[in-house]
């Protein structure tokens, strides 16, 4: 494998952790008090939004004029280190990885940095990919797996994505990548590895690099 791509929320760390829940109720304060929609509208818009355009920002840049690096700034701008604490077998779970490791996220740079520095694993990907990836079109729609794809000069089939959204894998398996399932449920065959934790992942992932 010539590249591993590993989502950031939820995957890299426990969702019990609720570092997402600190962002939505950030993302909800957006709508209402900077972009001025009434707060009853909130839920409904945010549901439209995911469903036509896969994250609510698009939604809102495309029906509010919403400067989108204003709204990221705004919504990242979360306690990381109340919620995240280091993570040492992941570390070293990672550095056994013989292949670069990328961070690849519907979320910022800025976010995902502070996320890994409170793992303390920051130094263990080559780079991070985020939602400016591809005009702010997020994952699932193919546009930025095929753009990151392109940025690290590697086939879909020498790669692996890493992720904890079903909806996010379905399209990463249909370019051609190996595809590793972090949660705590049932087993889904749709995918090459079903795992409970980003460690268990990168075990996989050696594993088949080591075969």
């Amino acid at each position: 494998m010539d590249a591993i791509l590993f989502d950031l929320d939820n995957t890299l760390y426990h969702p019990e952790r609720e570092l997402f829940s600190l962002i939505d109720v950030r993302i909800n304060r957006y709508m209402s008090e900077i972009v001025g929609i009434a707060p009853a509208d909130v839920d409904g818009l945010r549901r439209r939004y995911w469903s036509d355009y896969g994250v609510t920002l698009q939604g809102l840049i495309r029906h509010h004029d919403v400067d989108a690096e204003d709204y990221l700034d705004y919504v990242h701008d979360v306690d990381v280190q109340a919620r995240i604490d280091p993570d040492r077998e992941l570390g070293d779970r990672l550095a056994d990885i013989d292949a670069p490791c990328y961070v690849f996220t519907n979320g910022s740079r800025a976010h995902a940095e502070r996320v890994l520095s409170c793992l303390g694993i920051a130094d263990r990907f080559d780079e991070i990919f985020d939602i400016r990836i591809a005009a702010y079109r997020p994952k699932p729609f193919p546009d930025p797996y095929r753009e990151v794809l392109r940025r690290v000069g590697c086939l879909p089939e020498r790669s692996v994505m890493v992720e904890d959204s079903i909806e996010n894998l379905l399209t990463a398996r249909e370019l051609g990548m190996k595809t590793v399932l972090v949660r705590e449920q049932q087993q889904d065959r749709r995918f090459d590895a079903h795992v409970e934790n980003a460690s268990a992942a990168a075990q996989v992932i050696q594993g088949w690099l080591a075969a």
